[in-house]
C-alpha cells in the first residue's frame, strides 16, 4: 500500500528537466473510514479525500497544479488492482510540482490525503503526441 510521497523517487523526478511540463497520474482507492488524527476523524476515505481536494484546490494554483480530468475508475482490463478514482493533474514545469511536494503548506495538507487512501499510486508523464490545437 502506497500514500506517502517516495522521497528518493522524488529526487530521481527532480533529475529531470525542471522546465518540463508534466501531468501527474493519480490512482487513488479510498479507505472505507477516513484514519484518525488527522482532522477527518469519523469521515468515510472519500469525504476525507474531498476535504484534502478543497485544500488542494486553494494551495494547488500557487504552484500551476491544475486538474485537467477525473473520473470514476472501472475494471482492470489488464492487471487486477482495483482504484476507485482516476485523476490527471497538470502542472506548468517539473519544478513546479516538486516545489509543490516541498513546500510546507502543502506538508500540512499531504496527511490529511493519506489518511483518506488505503491505497494510491502517483505517476509523473510527460507529453509525446502535441496537444490538439498546437500546444
Amino acid at each position: 500500500m502506497a500514500v506517502d510521497t517516495n522521497p528518493d523517487e522524488l529526487a530521481r523526478m527532480g533529475d529531470g528537466d525542471p522546465d518540463e511540463e508534466v501531468v501527474m497520474l493519480n490512482l487513488l482507492r479510498y479507505r472505507d473510514r477516513a484514519e484518525a488524527g488527522h482532522g477527518v476523524d469519523g469521515m468515510s476515505g472519500e469525504e476525507a479525500y474531498r476535504v484534502y481536494g478543497k485544500a488542494f484546490a486553494e494551495l494547488g494554483p500557487r504552484f500551476g497544479g491544475e486538474p485537467i480530468w477525473m473520473g470514476r475508475a472501472g475494471v482492470s482490463v489488464i492487471g487486477d488492482e482495483a482504484w476507485d478514482i482516476i485523476l490527471l493533474v497538470r502542472y506548468p514545469t517539473r519544478r513546479h510540482f516538486v516545489a509543490m511536494i516541498n513546500d510546507p503548506d502543502y506538508q500540512a495538507i499531504a496527511p490529511i490525503r493519506a489518511a483518506a487512501l488505503a491505497d494510491s499510486r502517483l505517476v509523473e508523464s510527460s507529453q509525446l503526441l502535441p496537444r490538439p490545437g498546437g500546444n
